[in-house]
């Protein structure tokens, strides 16, 4: 048997339930791998709610990846017994074990542990897909990173400075913040002590930024129209903090572009884009020059209260279930 959290109704994350679940047969081209780590990501809690735009039928189980050790193959290429990897699903990582194909594994990076692992290539292939391939951000542009104190914008920040950018990180906690600097912010702006349209201003001396990552929304997004400059490119991540109205004339007058961004969608429209991000995503790991930041490792069983720090924003960085 195989312990699983799993969503048979839809909900808060206290309706979920860990079950014994039977081990899964494998087929050909299978692989099966014992989860060490699992991350959390905000498109679970949404899935198990039924708010995100993918519905699995019930029941299911959430996570969308995590990293651990193969232990049986089925006619799988490339990918051997023994082998420390990497998971990536669009859901059933909540889980003691689980079986994919050859495809959804890469290695581990050696400089990384399972929990490392488990929490990197969403959040970081997020902001590396959102800077290079839609932002196309160039060395010497000056990128504003929201929410970055969370983990997509922790991984924006390290990103931002690897591709030359001053970075410009807003968090609405001095300990956020703090986390972001250690990451390679150039400044901090602290959410409620000035707005941070005038701290934007006040930085860059009147000319604005050339980027805006933005996965809270709402108020957010819509303030930072204000503090772009000319030939501007705004990222769309996320709606954390609400949906954000674009003001046509704002985006006019500086000659912007808003940009949505989904990574996964990106892929599976263009594989080559995928193969391409991973790669430099791995070399950069191995170089150790960029890494999740991990703020809370819970066990399994601890699922609920583990989402309950994504959604009450107490994390900083990254939440992971572990498992062995």
């Amino acid at each position: 048997m195989v312990r699983a959290v799993v969503c048979r109704e839809l909900g808060p994350p206290e309706s979920l339930k860990l079950e014994d679940m039977p081990r899964a047969a494998l087929t050909s081209g299978q692989v099966r791998v014992a989860i060490h780590a699992a991350g959390l990501n905000f498109p679970d809690i949404l899935m198990a709610a039924g708010e995100y735009q993918l519905k699995p039928p019930l029941p299911f189980t959430p996570g969308m990846e995590a990293a651990g050790e193969v232990i049986e193959v089925a006619d799988a290429d490339d990918v051997r017994v023994g082998d420390r990897v990497i998971v990536k699903a669009r859901f059933g990582c909540y889980a003691d074990e689980i079986v994919v194909t050859s495809d959804q594994l890469t290695p581990l990076p050696s400089t990384f542990d399972y929990a490392q692992g488990a929490t990197f290539l969403a959040a970081h292939g997020t902001a590396y897909h959102a800077l290079k391939d839609r932002a196309q951000i160039k060395p010497g542009e000056v990128l504003l990173v929201h929410g970055a104190g969370g983990g997509v914008g922790l991984a924006a920040v390290e990103l931002g400075k690897v591709f030359g950018a001053t970075v410009i990180a807003c968090a609405s906690s001095e300990e956020k913040l703090a986390v972001a600097q250690q990451r390679g912010a150039d400044h901090a702006v602290l959410y409620g002590r000035e707005p941070f349209k005038d701290a934007v201003k006040r930085i860059t001396e009147g000319r604005g930024v050339d980027v805006v990552f933005d996965p809270v929304g709402g108020e957010i997004f819509e303030d930072s129209l204000r503090c772009i400059a000319w030939g501007a490119r705004l990222l769309v991540i996320g709606f954390t903090g609400g949906v954000g109205v674009a003001k046509t004339n704002l985006v006019l007058i500086k000659g912007a572009s808003v940009l949505g961004v989904r990574a996964g969608q990106a892929v599976r429209k263009n594989p080559a884009l995928g193969v391409a991000r991973l790669a430099e995503l791995t070399r950069l790991a191995e170089e150790r020059r960029i890494s999740p930041n991990i703020s809370h490792r819970l066990p399994l069983q601890d699922y609920a209260a583990a989402m309950r720090l994504l959604m009450d924003r107490r994390a900083i960085g990254r939440v992971v279930l572990t498992m062995r």
